[in-house]
């Protein structure tokens, strides 16, 4: 996965995008760039603009403003060749239920002049022993990870992936993202909507908070924690046996005025900083629950 985009080429870049729903405002002047073979998060609310973003990217949706190039060329006018080097997970199931494994694969790699081969993507998404079952005997982690199959069976430079582990278990959830890791490393650029806070900062290289259809921050994990993360809380046992606590920008002096005050060591003494939840909560404008 590459971290930096500065001197990568763009695979995808957006400028000043705009959509309206009636009187609503989904997308209110957005600005991306993806860089080639780097895995792109794009984290918010429900309503936020995720979704209609990630539509508009695949061509699947109609704008109202702004300029998008993905690989270099417009999804809302381009045609069939351009989506066929595009890949799309969408939160809806879309294979077949009485196919089988196997033919739902195949049959969807026709649709693309070089696709992958099909037993190969099956095994890459977990589902060789699955590949004679029918799509309706499938649990839903195993018919989520069919949907990837489908959205990469075309071997895709760009893979979009909305919300792509709702519904997940814990151990399924980190099975899919090895998967992301490992198509990541192939090369493939994805740009992923998700919910989960510890699941972008897994996957993303970079990430953009939107909050009411704009960015309210964009960078690497650990670049929004150093900007929006001034302050550290400091917390310690008082001389009253109390829990007492302290958000400051000088935790190393708070901490030294409480080393006199206790001429040594400090009782129940923690030192913590922002988390990525925290962070995200404070941008969009939602209570921690800290």
């Amino acid at each position: 996965m590459d971290a930096t985009t500065g001197d990568t080429e763009a695979a995808v870049e957006v400028r000043g995008l705009r959509k309206r729903y009636g009187d609503v405002t989904a997308v209110d002047g957005i600005d991306l760039r993806v860089g080639r073979g780097e895995v792109f998060g794009l984290l918010g609310p429900n309503g936020a603009g995720k979704s209609t973003t990630v539509e508009i990217l695949q061509g699947h949706r109609t704008r109202d403003a702004g300029d998008v190039r993905v690989l270099g060329s417009d999804p809302g006018s381009a045609g069939r060749e351009l989506r066929a080097r595009i890949g799309i997970v969408w939160q809806d199931e879309s294979a077949p239920a009485e196919l089988t494994v196997d033919e739902t694969v195949r049959h969807f790699a026709r649709y693309y002049p070089s696709p992958r081969d099909p037993g190969e993507v099956i095994g890459l998404v977990g589902l060789g022993e699955k590949s004679g079952a029918r799509v309706k005997s499938l649990s839903g982690g195993q018919r989520r990870r069919l949907d990837v199959a489908l959205g990469i069976v075309g071997g895709p430079e760009v893979l979009l992936l909305d919300e792509p582990t709702t519904g997940f278990d814990p151990a399924a959830r980190r099975q899919f993202w090895e998967l992301v890791a490992a198509l990541a490393d192939e090369g493939t650029t994805i740009v992923l909507t998700t919910h989960y806070l510890e699941e972008a900062e897994a996957l993303a290289d970079r990430l953009a908070v939107i909050t009411a259809g704009r960015v309210a921050a964009e960078g690497s994990p650990a670049e929004l924690r150093r900007l929006h993360s001034s302050l550290a809380t400091v917390e310690w046992t008082g001389h009253d046996g109390r829990a007492h606590s302290e958000r400051t920008g000088t935790p190393t002096r708070t901490v030294a005025e409480l080393s006199a005050s206790f001429d040594g060591e400090i009782p129940g003494l923690r030192i913590s900083r922002p988390t990525l939840e925290d962070i995200y909560l404070g941008l969009t404008g939602q209570e921690s629950a800290r």
